[in-house]
């Protein structure tokens, strides 16, 4: 682990290990973190934090460390995305490709080191000056998810940076190899010691410290909806800012009018994409009535063809299913839609292999809002298939979960495509298009999918407060001697 720029063991002197989910074979070994090793990174946090150093370095050189990191990445892409693939079970392309994301992730972030500026007043009077600045929250808390270990830390971590803060990193006990590779990197590009450090372990005792600790800030948090509650409750100890990017149950709307093959080919993809495994999944498909038969057979024709197996093949699509207990939580999701009455298409079972988990690419049709299938989150590859007549009733429909992260708008008609893109209560909509990210532009949810925004300019604010300043100037009047 990392913790005051020295890599050490578990105050335990316990480790943990990590099979691949894929493979059933050990691929990593790490420190058991206790709640003595939380503390400990906290206490290395607030002195890097509380020294000055790192928080009123300038912008410019912020950005440089930043910059530096971001190379890293790219010259290490290919055996950080391999360490990726092994823990969690993710196509070896595509992890190539988050590699590559996160990087940029990076070097946006170092543009924003430039940028932490608040405004002036001076319409307050001859005598006064008011003026507002940005200035670091503090000491950071991140806890991160298994399904996308690099990406989801740079979401978070270079922005935190950016702004003078230090951290605190808990990368899930099923991941957290990239995290720690990335620890080796940061003390390569100069960034100080105790700025940025790493504890392995599970969430209680190390998740559930740094949720609570009263001398972090702030904590960032990706996760579950239901975890991320706990965190907020464990946050009011010392009122520490929160900031959750939490599950979604993301719809696709499909209207008659629109580019049906390039509408199919984002559905597959949107549902897949991950194993599923991803909180902008778009697990939901809303396909209006007129055309829902035959872009049916067509998603089940396609899906068909999607390449499931070892993801270390450069052509598997969908890999293997992080752990068993998220296994078998998709296998009763997929028995909870059958008890329900819905159809299913294709797929729903287990796909046999001599090593590791796989689940069939599946699609249920015939679903209703109702069913737990369209309203809770999978986090598997298995497509809800419903249907509507016109766009009050799928924005009807788009609205009717707990969730807001994210939805997709599929028509050639530009006032529907606003008109229901401005109705969904999401964070995200896109538009004839599905799952592009940008570092430029914010994500986060509404309702039960989160709190905050990370990317975009915003999220720099996001790991600061905000300080008012007024300066009188000349002469000021005794308050004995006013009228």
């Amino acid at each position: 682990m990392l913790i005051a720029g020295e890599w050490v063991e578990s105050s335990s002197g316990e480790r943990f290990e990590r099979n691949s989910p894929a493979h059933d074979v050990l691929v990593g070994s790490y420190p058991l973190g206790t709640q003595a090793d939380a503390d400990a990174a906290i206490e290395a946090a607030r002195k890097a934090f509380d020294s000055g150093e790192w928080a009123y370095m300038k912008g410019a050189d912020r950005a440089t460390c930043l910059r530096r990191v971001a190379q890293t990445i790219r010259d290490n892409v290919d055996a950080l995305a391999l360490v990726e693939t092994l823990e969690s079970g993710k196509p070896i392309a595509q992890a190539r490709g988050e590699m590559e994301g996160a990087a940029g992730i990076w070097e946006y972030a170092a543009t924003l080191a430039y940028h932490t500026y608040g405004d002036t007043y001076n319409t307050l009077g001859s005598d006064m000056l008011g003026f507002t600045l940005r200035e670091p929250i503090g000491v950071v808390s991140m806890i991160t998810p298994w399904n996308f270990p690099l990406l989801i830390i740079s979401q978070k971590l270079p922005f935190a940076l950016a702004a003078g803060c230090t951290a605190v990193i808990k990368p899930s006990e099923l991941t957290p190899g990239t995290t720690l590779m990335l620890g080796r990197m940061i003390g390569e590009a100069g960034i100080p010691a105790g700025v940025v450090n790493i504890v392995t372990g599970y969430g209680d005792p190390v998740g559930a410290r740094l949720s609570a600790h009263p001398a972090v800030d702030m904590c960032s948090f990706t996760g579950s909806t239901n975890v991320g509650k706990m965190i907020v409750d464990a946050s009011k100890g010392n009122l520490k800012k929160v900031s959750l990017e939490l599950g979604g149950k993301n719809p696709q709307i499909v209207f008659a009018d629109s580019d049906l093959e390039a509408a199919l080919d984002a559905v597959v993809f949107g549902v897949y994409f991950n194993m599923g495994e991803c909180c902008n999944s778009g697990s939901r498909l809303l396909v209006q009535r007129d055309i829902a038969d035959d872009f049916i057979k067509k998603i089940v024709e396609r899906s068909r063809t999607v390449p499931v197996g070892d993801p270390l093949d450069e052509k598997t699509k969908v890999g293997a299913i992080v752990n068993q207990m998220q296994f078998d939580k998709i296998l009763a999701m997929v028995e909870s839609g059958r008890n329900a009455g819905a159809t299913l298409e294709l797929g729903g079972q287990v796909l046999k292999s001599p090593n590791g988990r796989y689940i069939e690419p599946t699609v249920f049709s015939g679903v209703t809002p109702d069913m737990e299938i369209a309203k809770e989150e999978i986090f598997g590859p298995v497509l809800s298939v419903l249907t509507f007549d016109a766009a009050e009733e799928a924005i009807e429909i788009a609205n009717s979960t707990l969730y807001g992260l994210s939805a997709g708008v599929w028509t050639r008609d530009i006032d529907t495509a606003f008109h229901v893109s401005r109705r969904i209560r999401a964070g995200t909509i896109w538009v004839n298009t599905f799952m592009d990210g940008y570092p430029e532009l914010p994500f986060g949810g509404y309702g039960e999918s989160g709190l905050g925004r990370e990317l975009g300019r915003s999220a720099l604010e996001e790991f600061t407060e905000l300080k008012t300043m007024q300066l009188h100037l000349g002469e000021r009047t005794n308050w004995w001697h006013r009228p």
